[in-house]
């Protein structure tokens, strides 16, 4: 039985508002080779391809923060002033497209990730919920996130990327899907 779920404007707003940043991004990979999406056309390591994966992620990571399941990384143990080069290398592989990745492999994910977290917003009981984040010199100690903040946050950090991914496309041969 298929039941349809009634949504608060501000819940069709959320998904519509990181709906509207996912197809700016996604813009950016269309009609790339695999090895286009894996050029780096400035002096960052960022490529189409890597951005596209960091963004997916961490919406993963961030949904499971907002279901109380704690942050990816989430590790007390982890020095940050002086973070062990393994755990380094680890999170700077989330930004890069490896040789045995595809585009439309990378993309297949972002969509299924991207179905995962609108289902949580429709779904989830309370955009008020608020979990600790975990001790790292980027957050305040001590500090906590809502559900709705975090939502927020997921579309600010998808609007960023597309942004850079526009750049990078533009550079690789002239396109631009901002317009």
């Amino acid at each position: 039985m298929n039941q349809t779920i009634t949504l608060s404007r501000e819940r069709r707003d959320l998904i519509e508002a990181l709906g509207a940043h996912r197809s700016f991004l996604i813009r950016t990979a269309v009609g790339l080779t695999d090895a286009q999406a894996r050029h780096r056309s400035t002096v960052s390591a960022l490529s189409i391809g890597g951005i596209i994966k960091h963004v997916t992620d961490g919406e993963v990571s961030w949904t499971d923060f907002m279901t109380g399941n704690g942050l990816r990384g989430d590790d007390e143990s982890i020095d940050w002033a002086d973070p062990d080069p393994a755990v380094l290398a680890d999170y700077q592989q989330h930004f890069i497209m490896t040789a045995d990745e595809t585009i439309a492999g990378i993309l297949d994910r972002y969509a299924e990730v991207a179905a995962q977290t609108d289902r949580l917003v429709a779904t989830i009981d309370d955009l008020d919920a608020e979990y600790p984040l975990p001790a790292a010199p980027w957050f305040t100690p001590g500090a906590t996130r809502s559900a709705r903040r975090t939502l927020i946050h997921i579309i600010a950090e998808t609007a960023q990327h597309a942004g850079h991914a526009d750049v990078i496309r533009e550079a690789i041969d002239g396109q631009s899907s901002m317009g």
